[in-house]
C-alpha cells in the first residue's frame, strides 16, 4: 500500500480512539437529544461551510430518523462553484457577518425543551458562534462539535475573543489536528487530506445510535429512513411516511414562528399608524 494511504488510515485510527475516549460525553449529548424528541420537540443542527456535511449526516439519510432539524443555509454552504456567483469568497465572508444567525433563527419558534447541535471545526467563525449564543439565550442546551487542537491555534473572529465552545453546554472533539489536514507528502510544503469530517461523522453517528437506543427503550422507537434493500418493496411508502413525520414535527415549529412574526408585524403596523395620527 502507498505510504500516504497508510499514513491517512493510521491517522483515522487515531481519530477513532479520540472519539472512543469521549463516550461518556457522547452519551450525555444523546440523553439530552432523546429527551427533546420524546417531548415532541426538535434538535436543531447547524453548521456552515463544510460543516454542513455533518448536519446532513444526522438527517435526512438512510439510517437516520425524524427529530432533528437540519438548518443548512445555502448562502453559507453552496460554494462548490468556487469562483463567480455563489462562490467560496462570498460564503467565507457571510459566515462572519454578525447578526445573520439571529436572523436565521427568526424562522423557528424555539422552546426550552428543544436542544441544539452546532458544528464548526475551528469554532471561531461568527455565524456558528452566534448561533450557539442565540440558542443559549433562548434556554436551549447546546452541544458543540469542534476540532480542539485546530480551534486552539485559530483566532476568534469576535471582538471579545469568544469561540463556539464558550456558548456550549457540552463540547465534543473531532480529534483532527491543527490545520485539519493529516498527511505529509515529501516535497510538499503543507499537509493534505483533512480529518475533521471523519471524526465529526463518527461523533454524529455515535450520537444517532445512542439516541435511537434511548428512544426505543422509552417505548417510542424512531421511524428510521431505510434503504429498500432492508425494508423491501414497500420501503418507498414507508420512507414517505418517515419524511411526512418529520414534516409534521418541523412544521409545528415553523408555523409557530410564522404566527409570532405576523403578530410582531401587526403590532409594528399599529404603532406606525398611531405615530401618524399624532402628527
Amino acid at each position: 500500500m502507498s505510504q500516504p494511504i497508510d499514513d491517512y488510515l493510521a491517522q483515522c485510527r487515531r481519530l477513532i480512539e479520540a472519539v472512543a475516549t469521549q463516550a461518556p460525553a457522547v452519551s450525555q449529548a444523546a440523553r439530552w437529544f432523546a429527551a427533546t424528541i420524546l417531548a415532541g420537540r426538535m434538535v436543531h443542527v447547524f453548521g456552515s461551510g463544510h460543516s454542513r456535511i455533518m448536519v446532513e449526516e444526522m438527517w435526512p439519510r438512510y439510517g437516520s430518523f425524524p427529530g432533528f432539524n437540519p438548518i443548512v443555509e445555502l448562502s453559507l454552504t453552496f460554494h462548490n462553484l468556487v469562483v463567480g456567483a455563489n462562490g467560496q469568497r462570498q460564503a467565507m465572508f457571510l459566515e462572519n457577518v454578525s447578526g445573520l444567525a439571529e436572523r436565521i433563527l427568526r424562522n423557528f419558534a424555539l422552546s426550552t425543551q428543544d436542544s441544539a447541535l452546532v458544528i464548526s471545526s475551528s469554532g471561531c467563525n461568527l455565524v456558528p458562534t452566534e448561533m450557539a449564543e442565540q440558542f443559549q439565550k433562548r434556554g436551549l442546551r447546546v452541544v458543540a462539535i469542534i476540532s480542539s487542537a485546530h480551534g486552539g491555534a485559530t483566532a476568534s473572529k469576535r471582538s471579545d475573543g469568544k469561540k463556539l465552545q464558550d456558548f456550549a453546554d457540552l463540547v465534543l472533539d473531532t480529534g483532527a489536528p491543527v490545520g485539519d489536514a493529516m498527511v505529509r507528502v515529501p516535497g510538499l510544503d503543507t499537509p493534505v487530506a483533512p480529518g475533521s469530517t471523519v471524526g465529526g461523522c463518527m461523533l454524529i453517528n455515535c450520537i444517532k445510535a445512542e439516541v435511537a437506543a434511548r428512544l426505543t427503550a422509552a417505548g417510542q422507537p424512531p421511524k428510521v429512513l431505510s434503504g429498500a434493500a432492508i425494508v423491501g418493496a414497500g420501503g418507498a411508502r414507508l420512507n414517505r411516511r418517515r419524511l411526512h413525520a418529520h414534516q409534521l414535527h418541523q412544521g409545528r415549529s415553523r408555523r409557530a414562528a410564522h404566527r409570532s412574526g405576523a403578530t410582531a408585524q401587526s403590532v409594528e403596523r399599529r404603532r406606525n399608524r398611531g405615530r401618524g395620527a399624532s402628527h
